[in-house]
């Protein structure tokens, strides 16, 4: 029959509520979809929730920790450099002033008439980068900090006022910390386009800033003259040297020639001998014509006449004086003469030699001493292209108010420097931790 149960256990009932029963059953097992788990599997299942939970507390732990390390480090590197800086700005650090003076290096050709302004602005040809460099490098040197200490007492100047020991100089430092502390409180810049250096000094009080900048303003005006001395001294030395020895050599040749007409007793061995040839030339004419007049004579009277006599005896005597003139001339033999072994006739033409020879060394020291003359002047025109002086235009000023140090500034750079430091080693510390 169509009303029996399909399953045994199952109740009978009509025809009409005959499938109920099966549909329940399949709902009951839809419904019921819990899995069916032992103790053990249960007791595992608790153990790991426990842990995760665990983990979660210990988590949260460590980031606690971090944050109190980020704050630790932000009072360490930030608000307390900030706070120290800007309290040793306000109630310890002394008030500075600042003396300011202006100057260039220049040259005297570099000044040209009518233009005033040219001195100080114009850098080409009266001013010398190499120059102004130096003198910057000599202003920050610690040859000038002797020389203003030993003058001015440098410890005296910058000794600490209050408690401010940051900015005051202490007497026990040694040089080259003083030089540190110097570029601190002196600074001077070059302007290459205009050739101007500026000074800056700071000091505790407006008066000694002022003298300590009229000092370093003497002081490098002292060394540009120095060094524009020894440059025209350089190159006027050679010059001067050739002078002299052709001065020397001049005067020597004069005294020779000298003693040479000393010896002598004639001023001008050629003018004697023009003297004597003059004097052979007019006997020999007289000569030529007594033996004109002989020859007629003879034509006209015998030998013996006394005419004839009168001028063989004038012709004779005529002869001799035209031998004796022309013997002064020389003796007509080759003769050594002087150390080096050079040949000389005698008399007059040894004479001229000599003389001319000594002519000749006169003429050319006298050429020689002109010439290293206009060496000399050529030379001191070169001088007074190298010849260099220092113009201030701008006279060391007496400051009236105190302007560093910069309270507001100085503390907002503390505490900037402590912002970067601190993000950067935020930022380290939480990439190490979490690449960990």
């Amino acid at each position: 029959m169509r009303a029996t149960a399909n399953n045994a256990g199952e109740p009978n009932v009509g025809q009409q509520t005959a499938p109920f029963p099966r549909n329940l059953r399949l709902l009951t097992d839809l419904l019921d979809l819990r899995p069916q788990v032992s103790e053990q599997e249960q007791a595992k299942f608790d153990g790991n929730l426990d842990a995760e939970t665990s983990l979660v507390a210990r988590s949260e732990a460590r980031l606690k920790a971090r944050h109190w390390i980020i704050l630790t480090a932000f009072l360490a590197i930030v608000a307390i450099p900030t706070a120290t800086a800007g309290g040793y700005m306000a109630f310890v650090a002394a008030d500075q002033f600042n003396s300011t003076t202006s100057f260039s290096v220049r040259s005297i050709e570099a000044s040209q008439p009518g233009d005033l302004l040219g001195i100080f602005t114009q850098a080409s040809g009266g001013s010398t980068a190499s120059d102004s460099y130096m003198l910057l490098d000599y202003i920050l040197s610690a040859e000038l900090i002797q020389e203003a200490h030993q003058e001015l007492n440098l410890d005296k100047i910058f000794a600490p006022r209050g408690h401010d020991f940051f900015y005051s100089l202490s007497p026990s430092q040694s040089i080259e910390d003083k030089v540190e502390y110097w570029k601190r409180m002196v600074s001077v810049s070059f302007d290459q386009s205009s050739g101007i250096l500026k000074l800056n000094v700071k000091t505790f009080d407006a008066a000694s800033a002022q003298l300590l900048t009229k000092f370093i303003l003497t002081a490098s005006e002292r060394l540009v003259n120095s060094i524009s001395d020894a440059a025209k001294e350089e190159v006027l030395r050679d010059a001067l040297n050739a002078v002299q020895q052709s001065e020397s050599r001049l005067a020597s040749t004069q005294v020779d020639l000298r003693r040479f007409r000393d010896l002598m007793q004639e001023t001008d061995p050629t003018e004697g001998a023009k003297l004597a040839s003059q004097i052979v030339s007019t006997l020999e004419q007289q000569l030529a014509i007594a033996k004109t007049e002989l020859s007629t004579a003879l034509s006209q009277m015998g030998e013996n006449s006394p005419r004839v006599k009168v001028l063989r005896s004038q012709i004779a005597s005529l002869e001799q004086q035209v031998r004796r003139e022309r013997g002064r001339f020389g003796s007509g033999e080759m003769t050594k003469s002087g150390r080096n072994g050079t040949t000389a006739t005698a008399d007059v033409a040894g004479r001229m030699e000599q003389y001319e020879k000594l002519e000749t060394q006169r003429q050319f020291s006298e050429r020689a001493y002109t010439a290293a003359l206009g060496g000399l002047e050529k030379a001191r025109i070169e001088a007074s292209s190298k010849e260099r002086y220092m113009a201030a235009f701008i006279k060391p000023t007496l400051p009236e108010l105190a302007q560093y140090p910069n309270r507001l500034l100085n503390t907002l750079l503390v505490f900037g420097l402590g912002i970067i430091t601190w993000g950067v080693g935020v930022m380290v510390f939480y990439n190490i931790k979490d690449r960990n």
